[in-house]
This record gives structure tokens, C-alpha cells and sequence, in this order.
């Protein structure tokens, strides 16, 4: 029997039994201008978060960090990206890639090094609007209402983000616009008192520098440009709609960090050790006044509603593409009858990041960091491998260069990834190498699962691939509820 080939044009509903249809609404598809920025908070959301790179290593190695890094790893990424999103679009993005480069075994792993780091990542985003809120509240600063601010903010946002995937990403839109708006003006104010001399400075002599939180700054604001990957399926007309919103929001995104530390780090002249997170909200107050700090505190809580709503509906259809490719049990890939949304991998997702969003702020950022890498070493290892081993591949967007200039491309920020690994702390290699171990055993309990049916799977390939000519597609079996 010949297998099933989705088209990756069409929304697909899904199955209660063969030969059934459950009656669910038509989905959405995702357009350009929300995917730019939903892009955007996959990845930034704002200069939130930016200032402790000043902090670790003076304003003239945080300028060039913000300056450089971009071009060394954020275009890199979202070139891959593109490629392989238009290539293979379907839900469940890096993990198809490596199911299809190197099998079941190495797609297992890249889902969980992908959706832990993602669900370390979703929390902390209400730790840093937690942090941004008491300065204007001290009543979170800590105890019971600091707790129960991170609680509540993180279910209202997974409510959220249930609505469907196209109210989130509007509400990116208008989330995106009025968060950067209070950076704009700040930035404009303090054009009279920016003093070049300050951009040259390389921090205190007297402290030390911190190499770690320098580079687990950057990595941590300008990485993620994969995450949306896993979206592809949602897109409309993915093949053209992807690198097109890749090429926007990488401008869009590597702007909105340099202009306000530019102009911060220009007009304001204090000392490093002050710029830990939240501080462009102070600068604001010394730049332009006490009005301009509450708005770019209220910024920093719609940018972190945006970057968690972003991240949660990656994890979420992460998960759901898993389940497609029978990777984990097949009720991942249940969707909500009236919103059309992956409610169990909003709500799996949702409880994990409630159980570690207690965690310090830079701790999370460091594990999320280091998990990451290795997902995206071996993100770059498919990307190659596929290039090498599948050349008919139709791939409606190709980065236009040959094997051996991609091999020099993808050098040079698997390097970065190296020197995240290597700067990581001793907690950080316990947690990620805990982890690891734990998604190898996981791979072989599902495979005894399968074996032993304790658990529905799908047969595979589902609607993971999208590619014509795959020889893994079958039909899945999903239920809607």
C-alpha cells in the first residue's frame, strides 16, 4: 500500500479512528507579519535581559558582542532554518531533521535536549518580569507573593496561549509594539548627553571579568531562532512565508538590542556592577524621568507574556510532532475541539516550567544554554549530513552555498556553542548531564512501551515530514478532544 503524502498546504484534521473525522474547527494559518513576531519573541522579546553583558565585561566588549555575534550565529542559524523548515514543513521542526539524518534514536535525543532546554527557557521569563515588577512593587522581592506572582502569571499566559496559535500571534504583534516603544524614545532622548568616550570603556579594572555570564548573555538573547521550526505546520504557505519572516526578524531583532545600549551605555555614566537585569528601566528614570521607568517596567511584563506565548506554543507542537513521528505516546498529539491547540503539550509543558521557575535567574538561563548547545550541535550535524546524504531533496529554499562553505558556516558557531560548554559551571554539567541520561533512558522506555503497548503511538512519520517522497509516511491516528 502506498504511503500517505500530506500535502504541507493544506490543514489536515485529525483522526478519532479510521475512517472518522472529528468535528474540529478549521485552523488558521500563521502570516507573515505575526510569524516575524512571533520569530522575534522566540528569540528577544527586547533588550530585557541584555545589561548584565555590560556588567561581566564593560560597555565597548558588550557593544561588539551585540555587534558581532549576530553575524557569527544568528544568521547562520536562521539560514538552517529556513532551509530545513521550508524543506520539511511539518510540525516538530530539529526533531524531524535529525530523525531523518540519523534516525530514531538521534531525533529521541535532539526532542529532549530541545524541549527541556525550551521549558527551562519558558521559565524564566515570569523570573524576569518578576524582577522587573519589584522595582516598582517591593512586596515581590521575595517570600509568598513573589511565589504566587510566578504562579499566576504563568497560568494565565498558558490559558493564553489554549486560545490558538493565531490570537497569540496578533497579540505578539501588538505585544512586540508597545514593549520597544518606551526603548525608542529613550533612546532618542539621550542622543544630547551620549559621550562616545564611554562606549570605549572595558569595564572596572578592579573586578574581574565574567566571562560566563558575558557569553551566557548573548547566547541566551540572540539564540532560539529554531524554536519556531516547530511550528512550520501552522504556517501558511511555509516554503516562501519562512525565509522571508527569518530575513526580517533577524534585522528586527539584532536593532532592538544594539540601539538602546548604545544609547545607554552612552548617556549614562555609573558604575558597571549597577547593570545587572532590569537596569535600562533606572537608566530610563536618570535619562528621561520617573514616568519613563514605570513604561518600560510595564514593557518588560508584555515582553515576557510575549517570549513566554512564543516559546510555550514551540514546546507545545514540539511535543505534538514527536507524538506524529510515534516518538512519545500519541495523546501529545490531542488537540482542543474548539481552538485547535495542543492542549496536552501546553499543559505537560506548563507544569514542567512551574516546578523550576523557582530557580536563580542566571542558573536557568546557564542550563537552558548548555542543553541547547548540544541540541544544536547536532542540529548542524543533520543540516550537513542532509545536504551530503540527501541531495534530492526538493528544498524550496536552499542556502546558496556549496557542502564545504556550509561545513566553514556551521564551523564557526558550533565553536561558540563549545566555549558555552566549556565556561558552563559544575551545577550545570550535573543538571544537563542528568538530563542526557535521562532522555537516552527514555528513548528505550518508549521503545519497551511500543513493545509492550502500554501506551497508543502513532505509527510514525505522521505529520512530522512533509516531504514528498518520504518513505516513513503513514497515516496517524490522533484524537481530538
Amino acid at each position: 500500500m502506498a504511503p500517505e503524502i500530506r500535502d504541507p498546504e493544506q490543514p489536515q484534521l485529525p483522526v478519532v479512528a479510521e475512517g472518522e473525522t472529528a468535528p474540529v474547527a478549521k485552523a488558521r494559518k500563521l502570516t507573515l507579519i505575526p510569524l516575524i513576531f512571533l520569530i522575534y519573541f522566540e528569540v528577544a522579546g527586547g533588550p530585557y535581559g541584555e545589561e548584565p553583558a555590560v556588567m561581566a565585561a564593560g560597555p565597548l566588549i558588550a557593544l561588539i558582542g551585540f555587534l558581532v555575534f549576530p553575524f557569527i550565529w544568528s544568521v547562520p542559524e536562521a539560514m538552517m532554518t529556513a532551509e530545513l523548515s521550508t524543506t520539511f514543513p511539518g510540525d516538530g521542526g530539529f526533531v524531524v531533521w535529525a530523525e531523518q539524518a540519523f534516525g530514531p534514536f538521534f531525533g529521541s535525543l535532539m526532542g529532549t535536549w530541545k524541549i527541556l532546554s525550551g521549558i527551562i527557557n519558558i521559565a524564566a521569563f515570569p523570573v524576569l518580569c518578576i524582577e522587573y515588577v519589584e522595582k516598582l512593587f517591593t512586596v515581590f522581592t521575595s517570600g509568598l507573593p513573589r511565589k504566587l506572582g510566578i504562579l499566576v502569571f504563568t497560568l494565565i499566559l498558558s490559558f493564553l496561549n489554549y486560545l490558538g496559535l493565531t490570537i497569540v500571534g496578533y497579540a505578539a504583534v501588538a505585544l512586540g509594539i508597545v514593549s520597544l516603544m518606551p526603548f525608542i524614545l529613550m533612546s532618542a532622548i539621550a542622543i544630547p548627553h551620549i559621550r562616545p568616550r564611554r562606549w570605549l570603556s572595558l569595564g572596572d579594572n578592579s573586578v574581574k571579568r565574567d566571562w560566563t555570564l558575558y557569553f551566557n548573555t548573548l547566547f541566551w538573547n540572540l539564540n532560539f531562532w529554531d524554536n519556531v521550526s516547530t511550528l512550520a505546520g501552522e504556517v501558511d504557505r511555509p516554503q516562501k512565508t519562512f525565509p522571508t519572516a527569518l530575513f526580517f526578524a533577524v534585522i528586527f531583532t539584532c536593532m532592538a538590542y544594539l540601539i538602546p545600549l548604545i544609547a545607554v551605555t552612552g548617556a549614562v555614566d555609573v558604575p558597571f556592577s549597577l547593570w545587572e537585569t532590569g537596569f535600562h528601566a533606572d537608566a530610563a528614570e536618570i535619562i528621561a524621568g520617573k514616568w519613563l521607568k514605570v513604561w518600560i517596567e510595564i514593557g518588560s511584563v508584555l515582553s515576557a507574556m510575549g517570549l513566554f506565548e512564543a516559546q510555550l506554543s514551540s514546546s507545545s507542537y514540539q511535543l505534538l510532532g514527536m507524538a506524529d513521528l510515534g516518538m512519545i505516546p500519541a495523546f501529545f498529539s490531542n488537540r482542543s475541539r474548539w481552538f485547535n491547540t495542543p492542549w496536552v503539550g501546553i499543559v505537560f509543558s506548563t507544569a514542567f516550567c512551574i516546578g523550576i521557575s523557582y530557580m536563580n535567574f542566571e542558573d536557568i538561563v546557564a542550563s537552558a544554554n548548555l542543553l541547547y548547545s548540544l541540541g544544536m550541535l547536532l542540529e548542524f550535524a543533520s543540516f550537513l549530513w542532509l545536504r551530503r546524504k540527501r541531495p534530492e531533496i526538493n528544498r524550496p529554499y536552499r542556502v546558496p552555498l556549496g557542502l564545504r562553505w556550509l561545513a566553514l558556516m556551521c564551523v564557526v558557531p558550533s565553536g561558540f556553542l563549545v566555549v558555552i560548554i566549556v565556561f558552563a559551571k559544575k551545577i550545570v554539567y550535573l543538571v544537563a548531564g542528568v538530563m542526557t541520561v535521562g532522555g537516552i533512558g527514555f528513548y528505550f522506555l518508549m521503545k519497551l512501551c511500543k513493545a509492550k503497548k502500554v501506551f497508543k503511538f502513532s505509527n510514525g512519520g505522521g505529520s512530522g515530514s512533509g516531504i514528498e517522497g518520504d518513505p516513513v509516511k503513514v497515516k496517524t491516528t490522533v484524537v481530538v478532544v
